[in-house]
């Protein structure tokens, strides 16, 4: 699965008509009907204001009084050829005065949100085990460095009575092995939840 790297804005123009495709990172179709409602507003005086969305669980697309499957869809098959997920999508139509016919629609609105992914970037989202390590104050530095040296994700390191740093690693028995060659044995790791982090 992948997400966009960032929300943005692209525009293209065909036969003078100007389709802008918004995108933006959603967690639910709350979070993409609030994201729609939005663009709607800012652009009350276009045309059209399509949509398609996409999460893990649901999707949906609307043509927005363009015919029957030639924008929400095309739109919405673009997102799920480039298998993007939490994500959100309209193209604003500002109407150029020369018809583009169902085949021209279709190519129009899905091309608007190719070329603005494109232009946006992605991420692939891939699973972590969590994984807890409680060490001595004397010790955490050096861990702390053989462990981003060696590329683990240190999400956090909470000081205390001991240091408890919080790793992302989708080895764990590996890391396990990793960190008793490390440590000597001295440092027990303690699995948690698992995670989804969104990587180049």
């Amino acid at each position: 699965m992948k997400v966009i790297k960032r929300d943005g804005t692209h525009e293209i123009e065909i036969q003078r008509s100007r389709f802008l495709c918004h995108v933006a990172r959603v967690a639910s179709e709350q979070e993409a009907a609030e994201f729609f409602a939005r663009i709607r507003k800012e652009h009350w005086q276009a045309t059209h204001n399509c949509t398609a969305f996409r999460t893990r669980d649901t999707q949906r697309s609307s043509d927005d009084g363009e015919p029957a499957g030639t924008a929400g869809v095309p739109m919405l098959e673009v997102l799920t050829r480039r298998d993007l997920v939490d994500t959100a999508v309209v193209v604003t139509r500002y109407y150029g005065g020369i018809k583009l016919g169902a085949g021209g629609l279709v190519r129009a609105y899905g091309r608007a949100v190719s070329e603005a992914i494109d232009e946006l970037g992605t991420l692939t989202r891939e699973r972590h085990e969590t994984v807890l390590l409680a060490v001595d104050h004397d010790q955490a530095g050096r861990l702390e460095n053989a462990l981003r040296a060696a590329g683990y994700h240190v999400a956090d390191a909470e000081y205390g009575h001991d240091v408890t740093f919080t790793v992302h690693t989708k080895d764990p028995d590996g890391f396990e092995v990793w960190l008793a060659a490390q440590t000597g044995g001295a440092v027990t790791a303690i699995r948690g939840e698992p995670v989804d982090l969104d990587v180049p």
